[in-house]
C-alpha cells in the first residue's frame, strides 16, 4: 500500500508521521530533537517502543537521510517508491502562497526568496525539501502546507503595524502568524470535543512549545496572534527574544560594533530562555532548574507573565472566551507551567482542576467546574493536518 510521508522540521526539532493513504491510518512516527547540538537526540517508534539514539550535531540532511535508512531497517516501507507523496510544513509563504502548493523548481526558487520571513525555520524546511529530492524519484509530489496561510484573512485592524500604510502593501508586510496549521487544528479538534460549529467559538489556543505562539480565533477565523511578521514576535521562546523594542536593535548595533543582520541573528539564536538563563534552551531544563538557578527563575517567569498577557488581553478583545486550549510540547507536557498559568488569571474567575491537570496525556478538559472559561489540553497533530491537505490536493486513493 502506498505511503504518505509528512516531514514538520522546526527551528530545533523535527518530527516526522508516516501514514497509509486509505484512511490517513498513522503507521508509525518519531522525532529528531535538539537539533544540531551536541545533545541532539534520534527517536522511532520501534515495536511500541520508543528507540532514542544520541547524535551529537545531526543535521537536518543527515536527519532525513537516516529516517529513511530507519524506514527500510523496519520493513516499514520496502523502497522508496513506496511513498506517493511527501508533506512538508513550511512555516511562511508570505502572500506567495495562500494554499497548499506542490514544490516544482520554480516553486522552490520562490519559497526560498521568502527565507527573509522565517530564518530559523523556511532555510531548515527548503533544506529538507531538497534532500527529499535527491532521495525520491523525481516523480515524487512534494507538498508544501504553509502555517502562514491561516492568517491572511485576519482583520487588518490586527494584521498591520502602524507605519505607513503603502509600506505595508507595498513590502508585504503585515503579521504573519506562523503555527497557523497547529492553531487551525486546534480550533476545530476544540469544536469537535466541546460538540460544538467552530464558528461559534471564541477561543485563545496556546501552541508552547521551542516556538510559541497564542492565538485568538472568533468566528472560526483568527483575530489576532502573537507572532508577527516573521516568527521572532511575541513570546520569549527557546532562543528567540520574542517581541523587542526596535530601538534595541540601533542600539546593539553601536554598542557591539555589527550590523543589523548581526542583532537579528542574536534575537533568533542567542536570546529567549538560553539567553536569559545561560542554560539552555529547553523549558524542561529552565523548570528543573528554576528552584536554583536564579537567572532560570528569571527565564521562566518572563515566558509565564509574557502567556498571561496576551491571554488576558485577548480575553477583552474577543469579549470573553469559550475556552482557553494548551497544546504543544510544553503546553501538552508541563502540568506544573499550565497550572502556574491559569493561577495567574484568577482575577477572570478562571480555575483550574489540579486533579484533571496532573492526568497523563490525551485530551480533557483541566478546569474546574465553576471556571469562567474551560480550559481544555488537546494534543496537537500538525502532522495529520497536513497529511489531509496533501491527499486533498494530489487526489491520491
Amino acid at each position: 500500500m502506498k505511503k504518505i510521508l509528512v516531514i514538520n522540521a522546526g527551528s530545533s526539532s523535527l518530527k516526522w508521521q508516516l501514514f497509509n493513504i486509505e484512511g490517513l491510518t498513522l503507521i508509525n512516527k518519531g522525532a529528531m530533537e535538539r537539533m544540531q547540538t551536541p545533545e541532539a537526540v534520534f527517536t522511532i517508534i520501534r515495536n511500541g517502543e520508543k528507540i532514542s539514539q544520541q547524535i551529537a550535531n545531526l543535521t537536518y540532511q543527515q536527519g532525513v537521510e537516516l529516517l529513511f535508512d530507519q524506514l527500510k531497517h523496519l520493513h516499514l516501507i520496502q523502497d522508496v517508491t513506496d511513498i506517493a507523496a511527501v508533506g512538508h510544513r513550511v512555516v511562511a509563504g508570505g502572500t506567495t502562497f495562500k494554499q497548499p502548493t506542490q514544490i516544482t523548481t520554480k516553486n522552490l526558487d520562490r519559497l526560498k526568496a521568502l527565507n527573509k520571513y522565517a530564518p530559523l525555520h523556511n532555510p531548515v524546511q527548503v533544506a529538507c525539501i531538497e534532500t527529499l529530492m535527491q532521495v525520491l524519484p523525481e516523480s515524487t509530489p512534494q507538498i508544501a502546507v504553509f502555517d502562514s496561510q491561516f492568517y491572511l484573512d485576519m482583520p487588518e485592524q490586527n494584521a498591520l503595524y502602524a507605519i505607513p500604510y503603502d509600506y505595508s502593501k507595498n513590502y508585504q508586510i503585515r503579521k504573519y502568524g506562523e503555527h497557523g496549521i497547529s492553531h487551525s487544528y486546534i480550533l476545530h479538534e476544540t469544536a469537535r470535543f466541546l460538540n460544538k460549529d467552530y464558528h461559534d467559538l471564541k477561543l485563545v489556543t496556546l501552541h508552547l512549545g521551542g516556538g510559541s505562539s497564542i492565538t485568538a480565533s472568533k468566528n472560526g477565523k483568527p483575530f489576532d496572534t502573537s507572532m508577527g511578521f516573521t516568527p521572532l514576535e511575541g513570546l520569549p521562546m527557546g532562543t528567540r527574544s520574542g517581541s523587542v523594542d526596535p530601538a534595541v536593535v540601533p542600539f546593539l548595533m553601536n554598542e557591539l560594533h555589527v550590523d543589523a543582520n548581526e542583532v537579528i541573528n542574536i534575537f533568533n539564536e542567542k536570546s529567549g530562555l538560553l539567553g536569559v538563563s545561560g542554560l539552555s534552551a529547553d523549558m524542561r531544563d529552565i523548570m528543573a532548574n528554576a528552584p536554583t538557578n536564579t537567572r532560570a527563575k528569571l527565564a521562566y517567569e518572563m515566558f509565564a507573565s509574557a502567556v498571561v498577557k496576551y491571554i488576558g488581553g485577548y480575553f477583552t478583545e474577543l469579549g470573553g472566551l469559550d475556552a482557553i486550549v494548551f497544546t504543544a510540547g510544553i503546553g501538552e507536557h508541563q502540568t506544573d507551567l499550565r497550572t502556574d498559568i491559569i493561577k495567574r488569571l484568577a482575577v477572570l474567575g478562571i480555575k483550574l482542576d489540579e486533579n484533571s491537570n496532573q492526568q497523563g496525556a490525551g485530551e480533557r478538559v483541566i478546569s474546574a467546574d465553576d471556571s469562567s472559561v474551560k480550559v481544555l489540553m488537546i494534543p496537537t497533530n500538525e502532522e495529520l493536518a497536513i497529511a489531509q491537505a496533501v491527499k486533498q490536493l494530489t487526489k491520491l486513493n
